[in-house]
């Protein structure tokens, strides 16, 4: 067997922009009036950035809120966004400006 071939394959893989890569960050935003708790994004959330809030909205169903010290862990992949059929959730980057301009 040829060493170099060896030799590579036991080298770990890293990327090559690694002391620059940056892990992107997000803000979860509900629309609480749209949720009908199906909770898939709670379910689909890599980071298990969402639980169910102990409030309800009009309709009585407990949308998500991001969990207690979960704040800053958001990666902004848009998962919940992309599997909400009701359109009630979605991310911003986390420098984002605030909504409504504030």
């Amino acid at each position: 067997m040829d060493t170099t071939v060896g030799a590579a394959l036991r080298t770990p893989r890293r990327p090559v922009n690694l002391p620059t890569a940056r892990v992107p960050r997000g803000r979860v935003l509900v629309i609480p009036a749209r949720c009908k708790a199906c909770n898939y994004c709670i379910e689909f959330c890599p980071q298990d950035v969402l639980v169910a809030s102990a409030d309800g909205n009009a309709k009585g169903y407990h949308y998500p809120e991001v969990a207690a010290g979960k704040e800053e862990s958001c990666v902004h992949c848009q998962f919940c966004a992309l599997v909400c059929p009701e359109m009630a959730i979605f991310t911003v980057p986390a420098d984002a400006p605030a909504v409504g301009g504030g």
